[in-house]
């Protein structure tokens, strides 16, 4: 497995639990709502995973931007659909998504390994 990724997964899992530990019921309300928002429906997880992803390029959120690719990956997308992707977020965001693609590109490289 990718490396960063599963550092990435790992981080993210211990500060869900620390999240979870408050149980505040608002913060469990959104998590509910964004895990069930990328689920198979009308639109298959697939293109919901890959909007997501150029929202979060756009949004220039690199810890978003890990998760998606992951998820992307999860879900059997090839690197050239990935590439298009990519593509959009940087026709919607300009050039400032170009350093948020080149770390996407880190992961797929990784990937490679």
């Amino acid at each position: 497995m990718n490396r960063k990724i599963a550092q990435f997964r790992e981080k993210r899992e211990k500060g869900d639990e620390l999240v979870f530990k408050s149980d505040f019921k608002d913060f469990k309300k959104f998590f509910s709502l964004d895990h069930k928002a990328y689920l198979d429906g009308a639109v298959p997880a697939k293109y919901k995973e890959m909007m997501g992803l150029i929202a979060s390029m756009v949004l220039r959120c690199d810890d978003c931007i890990t998760y998606h690719v992951d998820r992307c990956l999860q879900l059997g997308m090839s690197k050239e659909e990935l590439y298009e992707v990519f593509n959009i977020a940087l026709i919607v965001g300009g050039s400032i998504v170009i350093p948020h693609i080149q770390r996407a590109f880190e992961l797929l490289e990784e990937d490679k390994d």
